[in-house]
């Protein structure tokens, strides 16, 4: 039995017969409650490399559990708006643009099956609505599909589609999972005029991949990095003071007037950069460095959200999906109904009272406590707080 960091989970099973379409490591099964659940993107980030943060809910044995028709669990674009009071569609004119490493052959078209299920109004490269793009800003010659990075994709576009459902969206694909082609993928959606760039990717915290930070500061421009989903720890991009940073949280219904409450998703990462300065609008006093994280939103794979996409064998079919990778686009969504255009995270510092505060919770022991315990006000786990509309997210 292994036992997954930061208190992500109960215990965790390696398994050697469950392996993706891609040469991937063996499936890892985490457990959150009674809910089992495996990383779409199972190779570690080594080195100047990255990983995606989708996670997927299975079985025991690390299958995944599929719906290829209603009923279909997972929450949906409705209830996801309803938890985080979001009564606007954004315009046509903002941009979303998703960051992902590699190829996903059937982007479109299980885009619109997502949309099509929940009545979201078709987004097609036909009405200009959608366009898949290649790192150098091309609809051609497009990297080759790795499975996972596909489930990724599909996690971002079906988030950013129920958050900001007239939004525009882009899907730019990067050569490789290596921080230079991401971090290039990111300059190309910034140069194509994207009002927000979600990245639910990171890697590991190093002097040498603060190199790549360059790529990441788009003044005016929303830039969302998940913060991971292994508790307690600092993963890059999401440690970069340019970017948001989101964490991610557990989402039930409840009897009070908002009709739902959160607390800390264990899997959360958070803490203390020991690579990047503080910014100025990062008041918290128990850390030097850059706070990781920012905001927050669902995560918990036990309280995940409906997507449709590739399972392991890469037929499109509806999943349930969790990890701060479904925290990033959606929180990019929130701020996409307000046009997207922020000062970093200052602009959400500078209203906190707008967001719903988590004050429960951990994904770990550290110290101070709360780099990774939720508590009034600012905490590592959840950063701010939630979506409570899109006051917080600028005007």
């Amino acid at each position: 039995m292994k036992l997954a960091t930061g208190g992500l989970l109960a215990a965790a099973i390696t398994l050697g017969t469950f392996t993706a379409a891609s040469a991937a490591e063996p499936a890892t099964v985490a457990r959150s409650g009674n809910t089992y659940h495996v990383a779409a993107c199972r190779n570690p980030a080594i080195g100047l490399t990255a990983r995606c943060f989708a996670r997927i809910v299975s079985d025991k044995f690390g299958h995944l559990i599929t719906h290829a028709a209603p009923p279909i669990s997972g929450k949906t674009p409705d209830q996801l708006r309803d938890a985080y009071k979001i009564t606007t569609g954004g315009d046509s004119k903002t941009i979303i643009a998703i960051v992902d490493a590699f190829g996903y052959d059937n982007a479109e078209a299980d885009l619109a099956v997502y949309r099509q299920q929940w009545g979201l109004p078709p987004c097609t490269t036909k009405n200009g609505c959608f366009k898949k793009l290649n790192q150098k800003g091309k609809q051609k010659n497009y990297p080759a599909q790795d499975v996972g990075w596909a489930q990724e994709s599909a996690l971002d576009l079906d988030m950013a589609s129920a958050m900001c459902p007239n939004c525009t969206i882009y899907l730019v694909e990067a050569n490789t999972n290596s921080f230079k082609n991401l971090g290039l993928a990111v300059d190309m959606a910034a140069s194509l005029g994207a009002h927000v760039i979600s990245n639910s990717y990171g890697g590991n915290e190093s002097k040498r991949v603060k190199d790549f930070e360059i790529h990441y500061n788009h003044p005016g421009i929303a830039v969302t990095a998940s913060t991971g989903d292994a508790g307690y720890g600092v993963q890059a991009p999401a440690d970069m003071p340019e970017v948001i940073a989101v964490g991610g949280t557990h989402l039930i219904t409840d009897g009070s007037k908002r009709g739902w409450t959160e607390t800390v998703w264990r899997g959360a990462g958070s803490g203390c950069s020991k690579v990047f300065t503080k910014p100025e609008w990062q008041t918290d006093s128990g850390c030097k460095g850059r706070t990781v994280g920012d905001v927050s939103a669902v995560a918990d794979p036990s309280t995940g959200v409906a997507v449709y996409g590739p399972n392991s064998q890469g037929v499109s079919t509806w999943l349930v999906f969790g990890g701060t990778s479904v925290s990033a686009p959606l929180v990019g969504g929130v701020i996409a109904n307000n046009g997207g255009s922020v000062n970093a995270a200052s602009t959400i510092y500078a209203n906190p009272s707008a967001l719903f505060d988590v004050t429960s919770g951990s994904n770990g022991t550290c110290d101070p406590a709360y780099l990774c315990t939720g508590e009034v006000g600012y905490d590592g786990p959840t950063g701010l707080g939630t979506p409570n509309g899109t006051v917080a997210f600028g005007n």
